[in-house]
């Protein structure tokens, strides 16, 4: 059985936490850990894209298939373990209510049943996962296919929060939803304050920014100017180190005071010049470092040297 099933049942987060790290074991920092960080899978944007029919189109995913396959290959392959393997959203294509939704989910629910079952899945919530103007009804879906839409986990001393950013994109369906996770987040990051943990990471599908806090709106691949500098406010006061992201379809990222925002490209359909890849994160004592690998070159030659020496630090 994988990390990705349970009693025949796909893995999920549920009760806003993840089974698989509990707290009272994993409240303590315990030394270096690294974990690998994807996006945008996206089962059927390739051939929609290729198309030029993004709404309707995508009625082939067999590229994404194979790109997934081999970053669970690859991932399975690394010595020393990581920790988990975080998707940082945008599953699959279809949205809610479009054809081959149902298809994409089973194709893809049966590659993640093969990465290893000592590294746990921790699953994003994206648009196209809940939909651009998710309502309750596609939030439950989300919740019952792949876990809890938002939630929280402890690992060696460091709290993860995983965020559901399209209630911050447009949550005009869903207000009480919103609202809800508002105020779980701030609990939260309470916690976070009260604890002194070693460090608070951020996973959320859309990012804050693309490169800096003062940019433009997009209205689609960052969050409005006074959303983003509310939220990111938020998380620097509660001693949030870095936000991490996907939906760009490109790397990009930059700093806000002491926030890192950090937008990683796909495993799927690439929108600029950046190869079909994964994003290593290695968490020390002091620092949080990531280095982003294709998929031929952590599948080829693994983690780097330096990084390895930092995983290896005591």
């Amino acid at each position: 059985m994988s990390a990705a099933e349970e009693g025949g049942v796909f893995h999920r987060a549920r009760g806003r936490t993840l089974d698989a790290f509990p707290a009272e074991k994993e409240s303590e920092w315990k030394g270096p850990f690294y974990f690998i960080l994807g996006a945008d899978p996206q089962f059927g944007l390739m051939k929609a894209w290729s198309t030029g029919d993004c709404d309707n189109g995508g009625d082939e995913w067999e590229q994404e298939i194979r790109l997934t396959e081999q970053a669970v290959q690859a991932i399975n392959r690394l010595n020393p373990k990581p920790k988990f393997f975080v998707l940082c959203g945008d599953l699959i294509h279809a949205t809610p209510g479009k054809p081959w939704r149902t298809e994409q989910t089973e194709d893809l629910k049966r590659v993640l049943r093969t990465v290893d079952r000592a590294i746990p899945l921790v699953l994003v919530s994206g648009n196209h996962d809940i939909g651009n103007a998710p309502t309750a009804e596609t939030v439950e879906e989300f919740c019952q296919t792949w876990g809890d839409d938002y939630f929280s986990f402890w690992v060696g001393g460091v709290l993860f929060l995983v965020l559901n950013s399209q209630f911050y994109q447009n949550p005009s369906q869903c207000p009480s939803l919103k609202q809800a996770q508002d105020q779980w987040l701030d609990e939260q990051l309470s916690i976070a304050r009260q604890r002194h943990c070693q460090h608070a990471i951020v996973f959320q599908h859309i990012p804050l920014f693309l490169e800096s806090i003062d940019e433009d709106d997009d209205d689609y691949f960052n969050l409005s100017k006074p959303t983003r500098k509310k939220l990111a406010d938020k998380l620097i006061h509660a001693g949030v180190k870095v936000v991490f992201s996907g939906h760009y379809h490109r790397n990009a990222g930059g700093t806000y005071q002491n926030l890192d925002m950090v937008v990683s490209s796909a495993i799927g359909c690439q929108l600029g010049r950046d190869p079909h890849g994964l994003r290593v994160v290695v968490v020390t004592a002091e620092k949080i470092v990531h280095r982003y690998y294709s998929l031929d070159e952590l599948s080829e030659k693994g983690i780097e040297g330096d990084l390895m020496d930092l995983i290896k630090k005591k």
